[in-house]
């Protein structure tokens, strides 16, 4: 939010009236993710970074888009903090959508429309979600509403990924694949790639799976997602039978989920370990692993209890251990019934009372009991029965053939063996009803898929279409600006032609005049002959006389030198010396200062224009270092760049260009720009004549007060 807003709470907590039973089949205890958001209530735009937090429990913060998810179970307390409203807290009953609107103190323009957009299509996925696990068909159905009701890349993620749960409910694992990876195309999301992974696993693709869950950044996971990527990484080489690798795994999952207090990982961990074991022949520690899962499913909720003893009886029997194996269902069977009344158990779930039943009676009948045996097989076809599951029905009836045939009673042997011939039949019958009901199945859920492909694909044209225009638009922009530039090319040309015409018509007569014009400012003899006036004046004779000694060699050496273009490197390096030492002498309480000649460089072999660091030197002195109000410093570097060329770095620490030029006289500003004006043109006409020998480049040295200023001359070899 671009202001703070101080909001009167109004907490609505919307969710759609299907979602109430929605989770009627879950224990109360199981964990789930609720997803959320916070909105203002007139406008109903977004407010990111709201703490969302669980008591004790898991934490996350609202997005740009206001959403959230967060790790919950029933009777948790959400807790909704930020700074600019009240603290709100919700208890979790069910796993619908949980929506904090609220109101800013200062009214401002509403978007109705984009309200109701967002509004209709949360209402859409929820009604999707709530339908899931019921009618795949009208979740489906709302999904392709939402999608027409989608505004945002991030909502298409939301509902390809609800399409994708719808999916992998359903066990139609391909369709779950395709529409988890377009959500992740719209959105990328740690939770939807699991989800993922997971989808390739069920569909077989092992190494897809593996590959996804290997490329995930463990550090932006959360605790609980790090946990599901070792789980599902365990769970896919379980699969294909890597054992050792998918022990490795869990163990990590396990160190994370202990480490973090993921109660219910840490039980399902232990009992996947343990399981593994078995599976690969190591039933020692699969039995102390398994013991480990039973205590901790004990403290959960009674169907993880139920789970898990199951699960160990089935170990049990396996390895004929038949005794423990009835004790620890007919534990079981207490919990089954003290659930039932509760809620509905699924006939596909291991937890059903005629499962329980028919495989005590199987117990029984392996240790030849079979006076035991009869009444749990017949107790388990009645349930069976009762509750139209035809499998166990036809199982433990068979089973009970079996046992009659075994004790001897071969009358009721033959008999029940009828009975079992009559449950095969009609379980036939049912199944062919059930493959025909697939298919139809099929066909209905492809025809939706198809139109929901459909709506992505005329997505994608629409985007695309877009992306053609906006291309054209800039196309046509390059070639205006390419026009423009044209021009202004052309004219800039003309601009240079005309210069250098004229340049080389004056060059020698300019060089010749410049050439002793700039090599030594008047204004240097002039305020040097006031120096020798002021030894003179001060009684210093003896300084007077070596000042215009030093004076008088310099300007023998200029004089010479006027006439040539270049000198050797070696006398330049001796007039700056020179020069150096004068001006020092002046101002020797303004400055010290350095010449370093590099010992690699054959100064032989190089010429240069006499004088041509003169001025850079003066300006150093007198506009740089003479105004600095503590002792200043000057250094002149020569230095080798490559085979062909040096460089000359003359730099300060003086006050700086710009608080230079802003203490100068009017009259100060048109000599120094005339002056250093004059060295650019002979430097630009010495680089026509001889090949760009010469390369002056002037900056700041610092990015501070005192800023100084560096000279750079880069001079080729000839």
């Amino acid at each position: 939010m671009q202001k703070t807003l101080k909001y009167f709470l109004i907490l609505i907590l919307c969710f759609t009236t299907q979602h109430i039973h929605a989770q009627e089949n879950e224990s109360k205890q199981a964990r789930f993710i609720v997803r959320g958001s916070v909105r203002e209530s007139d406008t109903y735009k977004p407010i990111s970074k709201v703490n969302i937090e669980v008591n004790g429990g898991a934490y996350t913060v609202t997005g740009s888009d206001g959403e959230f998810r967060i790790q919950v179970k029933k009777g948790d307390e959400l807790v909704i903090r930020h700074k600019d409203f009240e603290t709100v807290y919700y208890t979790i009953t069910s796993n619908e959508r949980i929506s904090v609107e609220v109101k800013p103190a200062l009214r401002e323009s509403t978007d109705i429309k984009y309200k109701r957009s967002v509004q209709n299509f949360n209402a859409l996925i929820d009604s999707a979600v709530a339908y899931q696990k019921k009618d795949a068909e009208k979740s489906i159905q709302f999904i392709t509403d939402a999608l027409l009701q989608s505004t945002s890349s991030k909502e298409n993620a939301d509902a390809y990924e609800v399409l994708g749960d719808v999916y992998v409910h359903w066990k139609q694992y391909d369709l779950a694949v395709s529409n988890y990876r377009i959500s992740i195309q719209n959105s990328d999301s740690n939770e939807v790639i699991l989800k993922l992974a997971a989808a390739y696993r069920h569909n077989k693709s092992y190494q897809e799976s593996i590959g996804l869950y290997n490329n995930l950044n463990t550090s932006s996971l959360s605790n609980w997602q790090l946990t599901l990527l070792y789980e599902g990484l365990g769970d896919t080489y379980v699969a294909i039978k890597e054992y050792d690798k998918a022990i490795e795994n869990y163990k990590k999952g396990l160190v994370a989920a202990q480490k973090h207090l993921i109660k219910p990982k840490i039980t399902d961990l232990n009992s996947k370990i343990a399981q593994t074991y078995n599976i690969s022949g190591n039933t020692n520690q699969a039995q102390d692993y398994f013991k480990n899962a039973l205590s901790l499913a004990s403290k959960e909720n009674k169907a993880r209890s139920v789970k898990e003893k199951v699960t160990v009886a089935d170990f049990q029997n396996t390895n004929q251990l038949y005794n423990d194996e009835i004790e620890l269902r007919k534990e079981a069977l207490k919990d089954i019934e003290a659930i039932e009344t509760e809620s509905v158990i699924d006939n596909e779930s291991p937890l059903t009372s005629q499962k329980q039943n028919y495989k005590i009676g199987s117990a029984y009948f392996a240790k030849k009991d079979y006076d035991n045996a009869i009444p749990y097989l017949e107790k388990s076809i009645k349930e069976a029965n009762k509750k139209e599951d035809l499998i166990v029905q036809k199982d433990a009836t068979r089973k009970l053939s079996d046992v009659y045939y075994d004790a001897g009673d071969y009358k009721m042997a033959l008999a029940t063996y009828k009975a079992y011939t009559e449950v095969v039949d009609e379980l036939y019958i049912k199944k062919e009803q059930e493959l025909s009901q697939a298919a139809r199945f099929n066909r209905n859920i492809t025809e939706k898929q198809n139109r929901i492909t459909t709506l992505e694909s005329d997505n994608k044209l629409s985007e695309s279409l877009f992306q053609l225009t906006t291309e054209r638009n800039k196309r046509q922009e390059l070639i205006i600006y390419s026009l423009v530039g044209g021009v202004l090319l052309l004219l800039v040309t003309a601009y240079f032609m005309f210069k250098y015409i004229k340049q080389q018509r004056f060059a020698n007569n300019l060089l010749a005049l410049k050439s002793l014009r700039s090599q030594m400012n008047p204004h240097f003899i002039f305020n040097a002959l006031n120096s020798v006036n002021n030894f003179i004046a001060s009684n210093d004779e003896r300084t007077a006389n070596k000042y215009l000694s030093d004076f008088s060699q310099l300007m023998r050496a200029v004089l010479e030198n006027s006439d040539e273009d270049f000198i050797p490197l070696e006398k330049e390096i001796e007039l700056l010396e020179l020069y150096t030492k004068l001006e020092h002498f002046r101002f020797k309480d303004k400055f010290d200062y350095t010449i370093t000649v590099d010992e690699s460089i054959d100064i032989d072999e190089y010429q240069i224009p006499p004088m041509l660091l003169q001025p850079y030197i003066e300006n150093a002195v007198w506009h740089g270092l003479r105004y600095k109000l503590e002792k200043g410093r000057l250094d002149i570097d020569i230095h080798k760049k490559n085979d062909t060329e040096i460089t000359i770095t003359i730099a300060d620490n003086g006050i700086g260009r710009e608080r230079s030029k802003a203490l100068k006289t009017e009259n100060q500003k048109k000599q120094n720009s005339k002056g250093m004006g004059n060295i650019k043109k002979r430097v630009a006409i010495l680089n026509e004549m001889y090949k760009d020998k010469v390369d002056v480049f002037v900056e700041n040295l610092h990015d501070a007060e005192d800023v100084g200023t560096k000279v750079v001359v880069t001079l080729k070899k000839d």
